[in-house]
């Protein structure tokens, strides 16, 4: 198991967002299963919704990658927030609420993170955390 964030799951949606390390990380859910936080739905929605606005895809292309994004064994964690985990990872890492919480995800879950993120993959190795991929 490990935690995935939203920039490597929407670098699949992007052709010119993929990298060999995205590939990987959708090679490695062949056999793995992804936990998120309860954040990242609405992120992922955020994303594709900006992207039809900027017509940098369709309806149709969002919808089929939420099709396909539904079919891989990504798991929304359910567990009550921790908001003042959030706070103070962010505060140590200099994070916004939204990518502290897939730090702290993976602290409670002693599991690697999955990011694009330089600063949240800087704050994941200062956390102890290790990383899927390299940034």
């Amino acid at each position: 198991m490990f935690v995935i964030d939203t920039s490597v799951a929407m670098a699949w949606c992007f052709e010119d967002e993929t990298t060999d390390a995205t590939d990987a990380v959708l090679d490695k859910l062949r056999t793995d299963q992804a936990t998120v936080p309860a954040v990242w739905p609405l992120e992922i929605a955020n994303v594709l919704l900006v992207a039809e606005r900027r017509a940098r895809l369709s309806e149709a292309q969002a919808s089929r990658f939420l099709e396909l994004l539904a079919q891989l064994p990504i798991d929304v964690d359910d567990s009550p927030t921790d908001m003042a985990g959030i706070v103070a990872a962010g505060r140590r890492h200099s994070l916004s609420s939204y990518d502290a919480s897939y730090l702290v995800l993976a602290e409670r879950l002693g599991t690697s993170l999955a990011t694009l993120d330089r600063r949240l993959a800087a704050a994941a190795v200062n956390a102890g955390v290790r990383l899927t991929i390299e940034p």
